[in-house]
């Protein structure tokens, strides 16, 4: 099973804003910030942003201090909610699909019913997920997106 780099950097993104929050005064973090951080095209980025944004998991400010921040605390962001949001189709083989599927064995195939039901113990195991749950050690994230020290 694997997500889509969409997905991925929807959840790097969520990850981001949580270790950069508001501060009075200061710039908040753009797409660009975020992209050099992750090492990530920034077109690509600002198409992800704009999903979060639409789906309410982001907000975006305009103007000189403007950028991306949360829009809900790092608690109320259910992990199986941004993944769903996020996946296209979540297929995770092609019978999965009935308008594209041209699999001869679907109608008696058991491997089917096992791999939907892996996708939905999958699913539930991210729903039991906040961003909270997974934000790690800021410090330690913030030195890595901020790269290597000189010398080291």
């Amino acid at each position: 099973m694997q997500l889509t780099q969409f997905t991925d950097y929807s959840l790097r993104i969520l990850l981001y804003l949580a270790h950069h929050p508001p501060q009075d005064g200061e710039r908040l973090p753009a797409v660009l910030d975020i992209s050099r951080s992750y090492g990530i095209s920034t077109n690509h980025l600002s198409k992800v942003a704009r999903l979060l944004v639409q789906n309410g998991f982001v907000k975006a400010t305009r103007g000189r201090n403007g950028g991306l921040q949360l829009a809900r605390t790092p608690e109320e962001i259910n992990l199986g909610e941004v993944v769903r949001r996020s996946e296209p189709h979540f297929d995770l083989v092609e019978c999965f699909d009935q308008r594209t599927n041209t699999c001869p064995i679907t109608s008696v195939c058991v491997l089917k019913g096992v791999l939907a039901e892996a996708k939905r113990q999958f699913m539930a195991a991210l729903d039991k997920q906040t961003l909270a749950d997974v934000v790690g050690t800021r410090v330690k994230l913030v030195q890595l997106w901020r790269g290597p020290k000189p010398g080291g």
